[in-house]
């Protein structure tokens, strides 16, 4: 598929971020080694100071954050477990089967309507082992929850499922790509919720701007054998410096600012709503910068986006999304807006 043209607004994700001026000048500057032999002064940086920032012992800096979620899968369990996830999860649907692939396990899906589950999901898949079914020994959440309109688990509720899973001898693994979009919606620290988890995963390519990469952390020893497996999986890296350096600058100066993308979001779920009332996509929902709604022709919605100058995606049949980030200002959400308003 060709590049889009500049002039369009592109909210078909936030992966489509280019890196800051900040970004390049850093990535132009970075010192360099080789992160094979932990020689790269810029790779242990990036994963030191993200590792301070969810208050984990350690860090493993990965090329994306399909595998960071991979590495904490083969980490964490054994071919032939169970892992408890929410059925519309990326580890699930949209890692390509990798779950399978490549750790051997086997996926007991629950229900995520709303972006979060139950602990007696947890504990139900425990009890369910005495009766010869494979045994459980990893849950997985997903912090913001993109199917459900990138919502941010409650705090609470993260905890109720840690501590089942803790109360059965489980593992948790947070897959949170874009877990610094939960810290700015709800004020909640990343390390906070960081806490309740075994091993974290963040991205730092989405709403934080950056050209590549994502982050896994968690305790010193589980990090060690995540090293292992990404290797394993093809991931290590030579003079990543580089591309770290971008990660940086990402952490530093990214953050903050996500909360403009959060009002903008916030601004077009509101021209979804007057457009398509019976859509039931409810404003005051879109907490972070993810509009998702239900449309019976989206084909033909998203080439009468694009006649308008916007691009916008589908995550599943009859299921739009828009995705506000870095790289889209005020001008390009009244552009998008007006879209809306007159789409067919």
């Amino acid at each position: 598929m060709p590049a889009p043209d500049a002039g369009l607004v592109d909210l078909r994700s936030d992966t489509v971020t280019r890196p800051t001026p900040e970004m390049r000048r850093a990535m132009a500057a970075a010192e360099v080694g080789d992160d094979v032999y932990r020689e790269d002064p810029s790779v242990n940086a990036l994963e030191e100071v993200f590792a301070a920032r969810m208050g984990k012992q350690a860090a493993l800096y990965v090329p994306s954050g399909t595998m960071g979620n991979q590495v904490a899968l083969r980490t964490l369990t054994q071919p032939g477990a169970i892992v408890v996830a929410g059925r519309r999860q990326h580890v699930v649907i949209y890692e390509h089967g990798g779950a399978q692939r490549n750790a051997g396990v086997a996926l007991r899906t629950v229900d995520d309507t709303n972006g979060i589950f139950s602990p007696v999901e947890v504990t139900e898949a425990v009890e369910a082992a005495c009766h010869l079914r494979p045994q459980p020994s990893l849950v997985c959440v997903e912090n913001t929850h993109m199917p459900a309109g990138g919502v941010p688990w409650p705090l609470a509720a993260l905890r109720e499922v840690a501590r089942a899973a803790e109360g059965v001898g489980l593992a948790l693994h947070m897959d949170g790509a874009r877990l610094f979009n939960a810290e700015v919606a709800t004020a909640i620290p990343a390390a906070t919720y960081a806490t309740s988890c075994t091993t974290v995963m963040c991205c730092l390519s989405k709403g934080l701007g950056a050209p590549v990469g994502s982050l896994l952390a968690g305790p010193t020893d589980v990090m060690a054998r995540a090293r292992e497996e990404r290797a394993v999986l093809g991931g290590a890296m030579r003079q990543a410096g580089i591309i770290a350096a971008a990660g940086l600058v990402a952490l530093e100066t990214m953050v903050d600012r996500l909360a403009e993308d959060h009002v903008r979001a916030r601004c077009l779920a509101e021209a979804v709503a007057q457009r398509w009332p019976q859509a039931g996509l409810d404003p005051t929902t879109v907490a972070t910068n993810m509009v998702i709604w239900r449309h019976h022709q989206p084909d033909r919605l998203l080439a009468h986006f694009r006649a308008e100058g916007v691009l916008g995606a589908t995550i599943a049949p009859g299921m739009v999304r828009l995705v506000t980030h870095y790289d889209v200002d005020d001008r390009g959400i009244e552009r998008a807006a007006k879209a809306i308003a007159a789409a067919p």
